[in-house]
C-alpha cells in the first residue's frame, strides 16, 4: 500500500504539489516562504498555469472554509496576494476570476475576521493595474456586501468600527478599480450609486465630521474620516456626465433622514462636492439644487430654507463662470419659489415667520448669484426682475396683500443684485429699459416701497461711497465737515442726463408731494437728489437741479393739500439739498446767499430747517405725529425773505458768468418716457413753445385747448379709474373675440383680415398726405405776393395737425 501511495503522488501535477507544500503541518507557523518563491517561480515560467493554480487555491480554501481552520485560511489569502503581485500575464485574468470567488466566499462568512481579511486582498487587487481588461467581470455583489459593511451595527464598538473601515476601503477600492476603465462595470449606474452614496454619508454624519476645530485633528481611524476621503475621491472622479448620479443620492439620502433643519450636515456634504468637483461642472451641482427645490414646493418653509441656505453656500464657492448658460432660468427658479411663498403665507404667526426666513434666503442667494456673474447681465437681470413685478405682468391673480408683499420682495431682490453691481458709466447702468419701470416703481403707494426704489438707485449711482455720509437731512455749517468724495463727471454721464435727467427731476418732484410720506422718504430723496449732484457736478446739471429744488419750493408754498408738517419737512429738505449745490458749484456769492436765508430762518422760521422739522431730539417715523404741535399752528404762511428767491439764485448765477437764463422754466409735466415716442426733449421747452394750429381742411385756424391742471399721479389715478370700469368689460370681450377668431377661422380667413387692415391704413394715411399743404410751397408763394412783407417768424407759423403731439 506504501508503494502504491507513493506512485500515486508522483502522478500528480506539479502546480498541485507546489500548492500543497506552501501549507505548514503546524498553521501558527505560518506560510513556507521557500516553497512559495517555489510556486511563484513555476507561475511565472507557466503563465498558462495560472488558472489552474487559481482553481486549486480555490478548492484548497474552501476544505479549510468548512472545517473552520481559519489559520490555513489567512495563510491561502496570503498566496492569492502575492501571485497577484508578482504576476502581470495575459492569462492573469483567469486566475483573478477564481481570486475573486475566493474573496466572495470569505465575505459571506459570518466571522469579522474574515471579512476583514477578504476586504484587504480585494483592496490590494484593486490597486493593480491590469495589462488586458475584462468585459465579463461583475462587482455587484461586492457593492452590496461593501456597502452593508459600511452600516455594520454590531454591539461590539472596536469590532463594528472596524467592519465599517473595511467596507469603506472596499468600496474606495472598488471605485479605483473600476471608473477608470470604460469596459468594466459602470460603476457610475444608478443602481451602485444609491448604494455607495448613502454608505459613505452615513459614516460621514458624526459630530467628529462637522467639528471645525483645527486644533484638534480628527483620528484618521475613525469611519467618517476614511468615509470623507473616500466621497471627495468619487467626486473627483466623476466626469460631466455621472457628476449627477452622485448628487442625486446625496439629496435623497438628506431627504431620508431629514438633514435639510439643521443644514449643517447638508452644507458640509456640498462644501465638499463644490471643491471637489471639477470648476466647469459646479453649474450641474447647483442645477441639480434648484431642480430639488422645485420637488419641495410644497414643503415645510424650514426644509425649504434649508435646501436654498445649501445653495447659497455652494455658489459662493462656484467660480464666476460656472453658473451654466441658462442664467435666467436659474433666477426665474428662484423668483417662481419667491412668490410661491408670498401665496403661501397664512394667518398663523410662526408660520409666517418661517416663510419670511426662507424669502431672505432666497434673496440672498439671487444676491450671491448675481455677484458671480458679469456687470452686463447683473443689469439684464434686474430688468428680467422688474419684469416680474404685478403690474407689469399679464397676471390677473395678484393683488391686494399678497401683491404688496410680493413687490417688496421683489424690490429687496432688485437692491441686493445692486449691491453687487459696480457702476462705471450710467448709460450702461440705467438703458431705457431699465430706468422707466424703475422710476414708475418709486411712484407706489406703500411708503417703505418708496424708499426701497431710493435705496436702490442710490446704490447704482453712487460711485464715490457717499451715501452713508447723505442718509440724514443735515444742514451743516460748513459743507465740507461731510467729507463727500467728488469726481469730475464724465462727458458720457453728461449726455446721459442731459437725455434722461428729466426722467429723474419729474419723479423726484412727483414723490415730494406723495401724502404718505415718511421721515425716511423724504431722507431718501434727499440722499438721491445729492447724489446726483455729486455724480453729475457739471455746471449745466446743477443748474438743472437748482430748477428742480426751486419748482419743489414753489409747489409747497401753492399746494393746499399738504400737511403743515410735510410742508416743513421739504423746506428744511431743499435748504440742506441747496447748501450743498452751493458748495459744489463754488458759487461764492451764492453760498453766501444760501447762508443768509439759513440765517434769516433760524431767526424767524426755526421749523423750515432741517433740525426742527425733523425733530432730531426724539425722531418719529410719521410727520403726522407732529401736526399738532404748537411750532407749526403760524408756519403755514413763509415770509418771502425766508424762502430762496429766484432772481437772487439767478443774479449770482449771472454774476459768475453762468447762463440762468433756464432757471425760470419749471417742471411740471411728466416727461417722455418708455411708452411714449422715440423723441427725448424737455419739457420746460416745450412748455415755451405757442404754435398756432391749422386744421388739414383748411379751415379757419384756431388753437388747441390749453389745460391748466397739472398732471400727477393723483390725477392720472382718478381718470384711469374713471375709465377702467367702463372699458375693462368691452376690452375683456373683445379679447377674446380675437382668440376665438385665431383658434377657430381658417388660415386663408385670418390673412384675408390682416390684408383688409392693412390696405384701409394704407388708403388712410394716402388721404391725410394728399390733403396736406407742403409748408415750403406756402411760404414761398406768400414770399412772391408780399415783397415788402418781413419773413414770419416760428412761433407765428401754422402747422397742420399732422404736426400736432
Amino acid at each position: 500500500m506504501t508503494g502504491c501511495c507513493v506512485c500515486c503522488s508522483a502522478l500528480r501535477p506539479r502546480y498541485k504539489v507546489l500548492v500543497d507544500n506552501i501549507f505548514p503541518e503546524d498553521p501558527q507557523d505560518g506560510l513556507v516562504r521557500i516553497n512559495m518563491e517555489k510556486l511563484t517561480f513555476y507561475a511565472l515560467s507557466s503563465p498558462e498555469k495560472l488558472d489552474r493554480i487559481g482553481q486549486y487555491l480555490e478548492k484548497r480554501l474552501n476544505r479549510e472554509v468548512k472545517g473552520h481552520r481559519i489559520e490555513f485560511v489567512f495563510i491561502a489569502m496570503d498566496a492569492l496576494d502575492q501571485l497577484l503581485v508578482s504576476c502581470h500575464a495575459q492569462s492573469l485574468n483567469l486566475f483573478v476570476e477564481s481570486f475573486l470567488k475566493m474573496v466572495q466566499k470569505l465575505l459571506e462568512c459570518d466571522e469579522p475576521e474574515l471579512q476583514i481579511s477578504a476586504t484587504a486582498s480585494f483592496v490590494k487587487f484593486a490597486n493593480i493595474e491590469e495589462d488586458t481588461p475584462s468585459y465579463h467581470r461583475r462587482y455587484d455583489f461586492f457593492v452590496s456586501k461593501f456597502s452593508s459593511m459600511s452600516h455594520s451595527g454590531l454591539a461590539k464598538e472596536e469590532t463594528r468600527q472596524k467592519i465599517r473601515r473595511a467596507g469603506l476601503h472596499g468600496l474606495q477600492g472598488l471605485v479605483r478599480k473600476t471608473v477608470s476603465d470604460d469596459l468594466q462595470v459602470n460603476i457610475w449606474d444608478p443602481v451602485h450609486m444609491d448604494k455607495i452614496v448613502p454608505s459613505l454619508l452615513f459614516n460621514m454624519d458624526d459630530p467628529s465630521f462637522l467639528a471645525t476645530d483645527a486644533e484638534s485633528p480628527r483620528d484618521e481611524e475613525h469611519p467618517s474620516y476614511i468615509a470623507e476621503i473616500v466621497f471627495r475621491d468619487l467626486i473627483c472622479r466623476a466626469s460631466y456626465s455621472s457628476i449627477k448620479s452622485v448628487v442625486g443620492p446625496v439629496l435623497i439620502h438628506l431627504d431620508n433622514h431629514s438633514l435639510w433643519v439643521p443644514n449643517q450636515f447638508a452644507v458640509k456634504c456640498f462644501k465638499i462636492i463644490m471643491y471637489s468637483v471639477q470648476a466647469q461642472y459646479g453649474y450641474i451641482v447647483i442645477t441639480s439644487l434648484l431642480e430639488h427645490l422645485d420637488h419641495h414646493v410644497k414643503s415645510d418653509p424650514n426644509i425649504k430654507g434649508g435646501i436654498v441656505g445649501v445653495l447659497f453656500q455652494s455658489v459662493l464657492i462656484s467660480a464666476g463662470g460656472s453658473i451654466g448658460t441658462s442664467v435666467l432660468e436659474v433666477f426665474n427658479i428662484l423668483l417662481r419659489h419667491l412668490r410661491i411663498s408670498v401665496d403661501n403665507k397664512s394667518q398663523n404667526t410662526e408660520m409666517r415667520n418661517k416663510e419670511i426666513e426662507f424669502e431672505d434666503e432666497v434673496i440672498n442667494t439671487i444676491g450671491q448669484f448675481a455677484n458671480n456673474l458679469p456687470d452686463y447681465q447683473k443689469i439684464e437681470i434686474m430688468m428680467f426682475v422688474m419684469g416680474k413685478f404685478p403690474q407689469f405682468t399679464l397676471d390677473e391673480d395678484v393683488g391686494g396683500a399678497m401683491d404688496t408683499q410680493l413687490q417688496m420682495n421683489l424690490l429687496k431682490t432688485l437692491l441686493k443684485v445692486a449691491t453687487k453691481y459696480k457702476t462705471v458709466t450710467f448709460s450702461n447702468t440705467f438703458p431705457p429699459e431699465f430706468l422707466h419701470p424703475l422710476l414708475r416703481m418709486s411712484l407706489l403707494d406703500d411708503p417703505q416701497m418708496r424708499v426701497t426704489v431710493q435705496n436702490i438707485l442710490q446704490t447704482l449711482i453712487d460711485r464715490h461711497n457717499n451715501t452713508a455720509k447723505l442718509k440724514h437731512v443735515v444742514l451743516p455749517g460748513d459743507v465740507s465737515q461731510l467729507d463727500l468724495t467728488t469726481e469730475k463727471a464724465s462727458r458720457q454721464d453728461i449726455l446721459f442726463m442731459k437725455k434722461s435727467g428729466m426722467q429723474f427731476y419729474w419723479h423726484i418732484y412727483e414723490n415730494m408731494q406723495m401724502p404718505t410720506n415718511k421721515v425716511d422718504n423724504f431722507e431718501a430723496l434727499f440722499c438721491t437728489m445729492s447724489l446726483l449732484a455729486i455724480e453729475l457736478g457739471d455746471a449745466e446739471i446743477l443748474l438743472e437741479l437748482l430748477r428742480l429744488a426751486l419748482d419743489i419750493q414753489k409747489m409747497v408754498v401753492t399746494s393746499a393739500g399738504l400737511p403743515i408738517t410735510h410742508k416743513c419737512a421739504i423746506h428744511g429738505l431743499i435748504a440742506a439739498y441747496i447748501n450743498i449745490l452751493a458748495y459744489l458749484s463754488s458759487i461764492s456769492s451764492l453760498a453766501e446767499y444760501v447762508q443768509q436765508v439759513i440765517e434769516t430762518r433760524k431767526t424767524e422760521a426755526k421749523c423750515l430747517l432741517p433740525d426742527f422739522a425733523y425733530n432730531r431730539n426724539n425722531r418719529p417715523n410719521r410727520l403726522s405725529d407732529l401736526e399738532n404741535s404748537e411750532d407749526y399752528r403760524s408756519s403755514d404762511l413763509v415770509k418771502e425773505n425766508c424762502l430762496f428767491d429766484q432772481n437772487k439764485i439767478a443774479e449770482c448765477l449771472s454774476s459768475s458768468g453762468h447762463d440762468a437764463s433756464r432757471l425760470s422754466s419749471s417742471f411740471i409735466q411728466k416727461p417722455y418716457n418708455a411708452e411714449m415716442g422715440g423723441v427725448s426733449r424737455s419739457i420746460s421747452d416745450i412748455q415755451s413753445i405757442n404754435i398756432e394750429i391749422e386744421s388739414v381742411d383748411g379751415s379757419p385756424s384756431t388753437y388747441r385747448k390749453q389745460y391748466d391742471e397739472e398732471i400727477t399721479v393723483e390725477s392720472l389715478k382718478k381718470m384711469l379709474a374713471e375709465s377702467s370700469g367702463a372699458n375693462k368689460e368691452s376690452e375683456d370681450k373683445r379679447r377674446l373675440e380675437i382668440l376665438e377668431t385665431f383658434r377657430t377661422a381658417p388660415f386663408e380667413e385670418i390673412v384675408a383680415r390682416s390684408e383688409a387692415k392693412s390696405n384701409h391704413f394704407h388708403n388712410k394715411l394716402n388721404e391725410i398726405l394728399d390733403n396736406v399743404e407742403d409748408p415750403s410751397e406756402r411760404l414761398l408763394t406768400e414770399e412772391n405776393e408780399t415783397d415788402s412783407q418781413a419773413t414770419i417768424p416760428v412761433f407765428q407759423m401754422q402747422f397742420p395737425d399732422l404736426f400736432v403731439y
